[in-house]
């Protein structure tokens, strides 16, 4: 279930909980929890409606302008049911948590026989290993790169590295990845102790500002939430590819840390 970014920090302020699709079938679950970049939601309950009996509240609790806005939404694929889905917010991603616990040693095994089973079950043959390598190597390097590199179409890199973060061995920046210190730590036990350049401490940027926004950062070295405190938001503005959009994001999570933009 696609949910805009927008909408997905709107629900983990409390602010909407509804969400009205235009479906063949319902697509989730009651109890249902999606993995999304802002945390858990969780699926409440999910009833087919008629257009009909839609309401002014109806669009406000899901984040449309008015009624009318929320109907023409909903204009599209109108020979498909209509389903309401109530959300809430149900907390952090416990992969974070799981990112930066360091494995005892026998749980290094289990990750090591983790790992192995990966491999043998894959039609390429071992990749595991080659691509938490390549991550350590090359982190917040754009995925297409280190798919290519690997002569890998994207689609299928970016679906493994998906399995590797599910055991919380990588993390998912604005742009690429980088190993998480639980993944450091595996590829530590398998090849011995790695030079890394020292690990960027602070906050990462968040994802939903998007790449244009996150490159225009970087380029003025600023990779964290915390650079972004010391600057002011007029100056942000003034830089190629940082729009209001990306503003008011960095504006949000910035305020979730207690932070704001220099000039506030």
């Amino acid at each position: 279930m696609l949910i805009r970014p927008a909408e997905l920090d709107a629900i983990r302020r409390g602010e909407i909980d509804l969400a009205f699709r235009r479906w063949d079938r319902p697509r989730v679950k009651v109890g249902t929890r999606l993995r999304t970049a802002v945390g858990l939601l969780e699926v409440v309950s999910v009833d087919r409606v008629a257009l009909s009996s839609l309401r002014a509240e109806d669009a406000h609790r899901a984040g449309a302008r008015s009624l009318s806005a929320l109907k023409d939404a909903l204009a599209a694929k109108s020979d498909r049911p209509i389903f309401r889905v109530r959300l809430r917010y149900a907390g952090a991603d416990p992969r974070d948590a799981l990112r930066e616990s360091l494995p005892e040693p026998q749980e290094l095994h289990g990750i090591v026989d983790a790992l192995d089973r990966l491999d043998a079950a894959s039609p390429i043959g071992p990749w595991t290993r080659q691509t938490l390598r390549l991550i350590d190597e090359n982190p917040e390097v754009r995925a297409p790169e280190l798919a290519a590199r690997m002569a890998r179409p994207t689609p299928e890199f970016k679906r493994d590295v998906r399995k590797l973060k599910e055991r919380g061995l990588t993390e998912s920046l604005a742009i690429g990845y980088r190993l998480s210190r639980r993944g450091e730590a595996v590829l530590d036990h398998e090849e011995g102790p790695r030079q890394r350049a020292p690990r960027r401490e602070g906050t990462p940027l968040p994802r939903n500002i998007g790449a244009a926004a996150t490159g225009a950062l970087r380029l003025v070295g600023v990779h964290t939430l915390e650079g972004v405190s010391t600057w002011c938001r007029r100056d942000l503005a003034a830089l190629h590819g940082v729009g209001p959009i990306a503003l008011d994001r960095l504006q949000a999570a910035l305020a979730e840390r207690g932070l704001c933009y220099a000039d506030e």
